[in-house]
């Protein structure tokens, strides 16, 4: 599909990005009344404003979980939604002065409720005389001034991210999400907004997006030979010194890239996944960075610049609305320009206030929509399932994901040169607070088994491989010695791994060691009751996101792909119970693995 690159490819990138205005009144005159500067024992003139964060916003417009069926709640009594981030904003506005703030996003605002996904899918954006995206009604209601592009963006195509670009009212923002063929951004890679100041002197505030290389790997089926996406600090060192040149007083990143300097890609790309706290330190002029994607509450972060020694602060708002970054910025004037003489951030939580009524009213009609969407019945379930234990206990729920999935690909390779190949399914628990009831089995009984919109593939893999693979699987526990009391809540995520991060594997048998150390805790691997020949050949049928890499699982990636479908494993799963119309968990769930200590079972 030829990319429609709209108003930027063509123009000058700074006719691309757009300049707006966003002045005021602001902080008062100097003490003389005439706001003049140094000189004359006159104060400085000064100016204060305040920029405002959000990030990781994944389609949460409501405090609702579609998954549950009612107000979100967890253990924190933390709020979901941009509803209550509404409120927070206009409280900050109308503390600070409308015109004396922004508001921006660090990315992944288009998937990860139903919400998003029935305007993705169902009633998509992308129709003829389609609906407008509920995330772009609610932030362009709030009056947001740009978004980075998160990685999220690309998961239903680049159509979608298209429409909700053409939709939003402020720019998406990816300096390093480039076309394939002409290497120019295929999305405004920044934009300058002028903040009016009572000096007659306007300060430029450049804010600067970069999105995750790890697209590349990740979305690999809608953005291959489309666009391309190098590291965040090549990108930053070309626009920051640009933005700079162009006048920009002060330099914020919007980054959908987490602060820790690691990757779950491996050596696949030459980048860094989680670069923003690299971004600072390497490169100079930079003055702020709103952090997305690792979906960690960072209120304040500084990280020294290596070049000039200034410090950069940094700060991640939690995910899906439950906090509100500010970054509070006081400049002087200087030697005829504005210098950033201080600058620091907190967040605010969203559960401190109420929703704003402004944003439920709106998508009211749109919210009815989905619940009614989610509550329809597929099936019946002769047991109730939950993924309670499911992290530490081979449980029904998660072999019913691996039954679909298995039966899937035995059926698309049935009669073909692979066919004869024992079929294995990996599964993980994406969620600990899933469940399928007994008795009437709705949308989001299944929606709610599997969050993401991952697809299924088919790959080649044999005995020795598969080892290796479960034995990187295990790191996910926490070495527990014999003897040693085994407290659950302290028996997984070993390595902050998480749960997304662990599979299981059905069709084999095997046993971990949570006594042995990591690497070497897989004992008695077996199939069909004979230990596991390293040289025979298997089908793992895996989720997209782990066979194009992520998680860095060995083997899987640069294994023979024998098939790939672009169903979203969720909906062959809902597929599968509609077919069948009753689940019964008694043909299907049997314990293939369990943890052990030198032999005895943990549980």
């Amino acid at each position: 599909m030829p990319l429609n690159r709209r108003t930027f490819l063509g123009t000058s990138a700074a006719a691309g990005a757009g300049v707006a205005i966003a002045g005021g009144s602001a902080a008062p005159a100097a003490a003389d009344g005439h706001g003049h500067g140094h000189g004359h024992g006159r104060p400085p003139k000064r100016y204060s404003f305040t920029v405002m964060g959000t990030t990781d916003l994944h389609g949460n417009v409501f405090n609702w979980d579609y998954f549950t069926d009612k107000e979100f709640d967890d253990k924190a009594h933390n709020d979901v939604g941009l509803a209550k981030i509404s409120t927070l904003v206009d409280q900050v506005r109308r503390e600070k002065g409308r015109r004396n703030t922004l508001l921006i996003d660090a990315g992944d605002t288009i998937q990860g409720t139903q919400l998003s996904y029935y305007y993705a899918k169902v009633d998509p954006i992308t129709a003829r005389r389609g609906p407008v995206h509920p995330m772009a009604q609610a932030m362009n209601a709030i009056g947001y001034d740009a978004a980075a592009l998160g990685n999220h963006e690309f998961n239903y195509g680049i159509p979608v991210l298209r429409k909700f670009e053409e939709q939003c009212d402020f720019p998406l923002l990816g300096a390093n999400a480039l076309d394939a063929k002409s290497l120019r951004p295929a999305f405004a890679p920044y934009v300058i907004k002028r903040m009016r100041t009572p000096h007659g002197r306007d300060v430029k505030v450049a804010i600067l997006g970069l999105t995750n290389p790890g697209i590349a790997i990740w979305d690999k089926a809608n953005v291959g030979g489309k666009m391309v996406f190098p590291g965040l600090e090549e990108q930053a060192a070309k626009f920051v010194p640009r933005l700079r040149s162009m006048g920009a007083d002060v330099v914020i990143v919007s980054a959908h890239s987490g602060s820790s300097g690691t990757s779950s890609y491996g050596d696949q790309l030459p980048y860094v996944e989680n670069a923003a706290g690299l971004v600072a330190e390497q490169v100079p002029g930079i003055d702020a960075i709103l952090v997305g994607h690792a979906h960690q509450e960072i209120p304040e972060y500084f990280v020294e610049n290596k070049r000039t020694g200034k410090k950069v602060v940094l700060s991640e708002p939690l995910k899906w609305g439950q906090r509100l970054t500010l970054f509070d910025f006081d400049l002087v004037w200087e030697k005829g320009r504005w210098v950033v003489e201080k600058a620091g951030s907190r967040v605010l939580n969203s559960n401190t206030v109420e929703e704003d009524p402004k944003i439920t009213g709106l998508l009211a009609d749109e919210h009815e929509k989905v619940v009614a969407y989610v509550n329809q019945v597929i099936g019946t379930s002769t047991a109730a399932m939950t993924t309670a234990e499911a992290a530490w206990k081979d449980e029904p729920i998660i072999d019913l994901i691996n039954v679909v999935q298995a039966e899937t690909v035995k059926a698309a390779l049935a009669g073909g040169e692979y066919a004869a190949l024992p079929v294995l399914s990996q599964a993980s628990c994406f969620s600990r607070t899933a469940q399928i009831p007994a008795g009437d089995v709705t949308i989001k009984d299944a929606a709610g088994l599997y969050p993401f919109e991952n697809t299924l593939e088919a790959r080649l893999l044999t005995g020795a491989q598969l080892r290796d693979y479960l034995e990187f699987s295990a790191r996910y526990y926490v070495q527990t010695p014999v003897g040693a009391p085994v407290d659950t809540a302290k028996l997984t995520n070993a390595d902050n791994t998480p749960d997304y991060n662990y599979d299981a594997v059905s069709g084999l048998t095997y046993e971990i060691d949570i006594a042995k150390p990591s690497g070497s805790r897989i004992v008695n691997l077996a199939f069909e009751g004979k230990p596991v020949d390293p040289a025979a050949q298997f089908v793992l049928a895996v989720n997209n996101y782990r066979a194009s890499g992520g998680g860095n699982f060995p083997h899987v990636a640069g294994a023979k792909q024998l098939w790939a479908n672009s169903e979203e494993i969720r909906n062959t799963i809902i597929a599968w119970v509609q077919a069948k119309g009753s689940v019964d968990s008694a043909q299907f769930a049997s314990v293939d693995w369990r943890l052990t200590r030198e032999g005895t079972p943990v549980f």
